[in-house]
């Protein structure tokens, strides 16, 4: 009956979010004023008199253009202080950090990609996985990002902040793009679009191959296309998005480094020769937006299809002979709606909206396998997932030197549970709701007379990111059969920050923000051991230093710093309080030549600190900086070549360390494994590597 009545309700207030979206004016005559979004092209700060904090922006085409890539998903690291790198092989979600937390896959940032959440919420492999190896750099408009739980729009997974990520609607000029590499790196590109029926049509179809570096080559293989149709802009107009894409991969884990010391496999070598994965996801979404005298309106709706079987063997050969090896497999149908609407009452701006969402979860499992052949159910579930979120938000500008922006969000999630596999896990299940209410509050205050360009910033606020259901719903271990706690559906995050942002000379923008964020619980799923577990209450605080300078219209550079402190609250047994894999220190810089002349190119260059291992931080990782070139010319009107090489100096280093049981073959067989010997994993870097790329377009 309760899950009657709050479906009854969500249902309801979708409805009324929708109406009240649409009943906006239609598109104005442009001599009216409208109310929109304000985006800045050519520098990735936001400007002042439209940010509500020091730690937000937008990163535009043209920075992404001259970015030098080795992976999809480094995309994100435009956003300052993010890290992307990998423990595992290239078709799977990238490991995230950013603000002192190991985000793991996503769990704590959240990233949405024309309006469709890409953070996957009781995923198989990890709560908030969050895969955007699907993303065409070429195709992307801008990306908007924010830092910290300021936002009210902002709801699950956004405890340190969010990113969204727009596409183009219309290309410049048709395209097709060839790329040839080491390791048997190609990727083919064509993209393009045109008129048809007074519709503006967009087209992209993507492959994408490699091989890696890795003793066991990666296959990996790529098959990408995005299909859009839409008529007006962005504001102003609707939109209907299909994107296709599908991987699948052989993966290298991460290792113990003993096993790499002393020979037993090579810096790049394997302990299991099956280990990697199969993914898809396929997506039809639709947006729809209005602007005029009274108000700006959007709504925007989205089903997506996904499918995930993955293979690892992270402990080796604890077990005996046979690597232990498992397969994580998820199969869903994701469908949501996000309506919105701004009014200008004299001086306060006020927003409103709902956002709607569930998951229908046909088979999420943990398997024992043996070279991708199941042995074992260990769990294997069926869930459904609604998340609601409503959204009110106030923006006043009380004088010319001071606004505030505040903010209420209220979330409610219900869910269901139902065990159809794993001997111990048959008796887990059943149903699960909760709900929180997080305010939100900026005070922006400035400019200050002649130094107009220079803001101080103070902002607070609670937010949160869901955990896995089967967490919620399970009351014994599916592995062993022992008791388990049930665990709360909400892991409560309390952010503040002081920031302030300044324009020192012209085109330079600078910010400074010393921010603090507690969570009332690290709790995470472990997709290896199928269980949900709460590893306590852990405080951060750090400071960052983000700067972005354009002297002229081809001339970026971005330079940031970040530091951060992450302890427990209260110090696990053994008496260490350090959060395992929070990076203290990281910085960047970044420089984008993009003239309408011939050359153009980019250099970035960025550095991880060494960070605890485990909570006493006795072990600790390896500090190390690498840096990747893109260089181009362009051959005429039509066509250009450029040149990546990624690890420029060749850095022998780690993309991630851990601390944690493992064997290998050898120990297995000469008896020394036991129940596992703890030691450093380790994924490293890939060498040194080239890239070529030829491009036409006509």
């Amino acid at each position: 009956m309760r899950k009657l009545k709050f479906q009854t309700c969500l249902l309801a207030t979708s409805v009324a979010a929708v109406r009240l979206a649409f009943a906006a004016e239609a598109p104005a005559t442009p001599d009216v004023p409208v109310m929109q979004e304000v985006l800045v092209s050519g520098n990735r700060a936001a400007l002042p008199g439209v940010a509500d904090s020091a730690t937000e922006g937008t990163v535009s085409a043209r920075q992404l253009a001259v970015r030098p890539l080795l992976r999809t998903a480094e995309l994100l690291e435009t956003v300052p202080g993010v890290i992307v790198t990998q423990h595992s092989g290239d078709g799977k979600a990238n490991q995230y950090f950013l603000r002192g937390y190991n985000l793991d896959h996503g769990s704590d940032f959240a990233t949405s990609v024309l309006g469709m959440p890409v953070n996957v919420a009781s995923h198989a492999h990890g709560q908030g996985y969050m895969d955007l190896n699907f993303l065409m750099p070429e195709l992307i408009s801008h990306i908007q990002y924010r830092k910290g739980v300021y936002a009210a729009d902002d709801g699950d997974f956004s405890s340190t902040g969010s990113a969204r990520i727009e596409y183009q609607r219309t290309l410049k000029a048709p395209l097709v793009d060839v790329s040839l590499g080491q390791h048997r790196y190609r990727r083919v590109l064509a993209a393009g679009s045109g008129q048809l029926g007074g519709l503006d049509v967009l087209g992209a179809f993507e492959f994408a191959g490699n091989d890696g570096p890795w003793d066991q080559p990666a296959n990996l293989r790529k098959r990408n296309a995005v299909l859009r149709a839409s008529n007006g802009s962005a504001d102003n107009g609707v939109a209907v998005t299909l994107m296709a894409y599908q991987s699948d991969w052989r993966a290298t884990e991460h290792v113990p480094e003993r096993a790499i010391l002393n020979g037993e496999i090579g810096r790049f070598g394997a302990l299991s020769p099956s280990d990697g994965g199969v993914t898809h996801r396929y997506s039809l979404s639709g947006e729809w937006a209005a602007s005029g005298a009274a108000g700006a309106s959007r709504v925007r709706a989205y089903v997506l299809d996904y499918g995930l079987n993955y293979f690892a063997t992270p402990s080796g050969f604890i077990s005996g002979a046979s690597a232990d090896q498992h397969e994580q497999a998820d199969s869903r149908v994701t469908w949501g709606l996000d309506a919105r609407h701004s009014w200008q009452l004299r001086d306060v701006e006020l927003s409103a909206g709902v956002q709607l969402r569930q998951d229908r979860v046909d088979n999420v499992g943990l398997y024992d396998t043996v070279d991708r052949v199941r042995t074992n159910t260990v769990r294997q579930d069926r869930l459904r997932e609604t998340a609601a979120g409503l959204f009110v938000e106030a923006r006043r500008q009380w004088t010319p030197w001071l606004r505030t922006t505040v903010g209420l969000r209220r979330d409610q999630i219900a869910a269901d549970a139902s065990a159809t596999g794993g001997r111990f896990n048959l008796g887990n299940g059943g149903t699960a709701s909760a709900g929180q209410t997080s305010p939100k509050v900026s005070v922006i205050v400035g400019p200050f007379g002649e130094h107009a360009g220079t803001e101080l910033y103070a902002n607070w606020g609670h937010g949160f990111h869901s955990n896995d259901v089967r967490g919620a719903t399970s009351g014994t271990h599916p592995s062993d059969g022992s008791p388990a706690d049930r665990l709360a559906l909400f892991a409560r995050s309390t952010g503040g920050e002081l920031g302030a942002r300044t324009r020192p000379l012209k085109g330079w923008t600078s910010s400074v923000s010393l921010w603090q964020i507690s969570s009332a619980s690290e709790l995470v799923f472990v997709g290896d051991a199928g269980v949900t577990e709460a590893r306590g209450a852990s405080k951060r605080h750090g400071l960052e230093w983000s700067n972005s300078y354009t002297p002229n219209h081809s001339l970026t550079i971005d330079g940031d710093v970040a530091w951060s402190h992450a302890r427990f609250k209260v110090p696990v047994e053994g008496g260490g309080a350090h959060v395992p894999n929070a990076i203290p220190l990281t910085a960047s810089l970044a420089v984008n030549y993009a003239p309408d002349g011939a050359w153009f190119g980019g250099l970035r260059l960025r550095y991880l600190g060494a960070y605890a291992l485990e909570e006493t931080n006795q072990q600790r990782s390896t500090p190390f900086w690498i840096a990747n070139l893109k260089l181009g010319y362009r051959l005429g009107a039509r066509w250009q070549a450029s040149v990546d090489v990624l690890n420029l100096a060749d850095r022998k280093a780690n993309d991630i360390e851990y601390w944690g049981g493992a064997c290998t073959r050898a120990e297995q067989r000469d008896g020394s494994c036991g129940g596992g010997i703890d030691g450093r994993l380790v994924h490293p870097i890939e060498p040194r590597s080239v890239r070529v790329s030829l491009r036409t377009t006509f």
